[in-house]
């Protein structure tokens, strides 16, 4: 405990917390349109021959979406990394 607050982490608010939620929430739902515009776009044959997808678009999904997520975990470490060099405590400065 710090003498009056003095060296402490500044009390987050409600309406910080509510901003914080919606900005999480608004880049999840980008990832997620990128992710399947991107891997729609790479795996799926625009005429629509059958109902169902067949084993080749199906191998080809699972792979996009892999490779999607592996590159987004890569991408948040490097710039979380990047963060704690300059100083800042990553994501909204937590």
């Amino acid at each position: 405990m710090s003498f009056f607050g003095l060296g402490a982490r500044p009390q987050i608010t409600s309406e910080q917390k509510l901003a914080q939620a919606e900005a999480e929430i608004d880049m999840v739902s980008d990832m997620y349109t990128r992710l399947v515009q991107s891997c729609s776009k790479k795996c799926i044959d625009n005429s629509y021959r059958e109902p169902d997808l067949n084993k080749g678009e199906s191998v080809c999904l699972d792979r996009c979406v892999a490779k999607f997520f592996e590159v987004n975990v890569k991408v948040s470490e490097k710039m979380q990394g990047e963060a704690q060099q300059r100083g800042g405590g990553g994501m909204f400065g937590v």
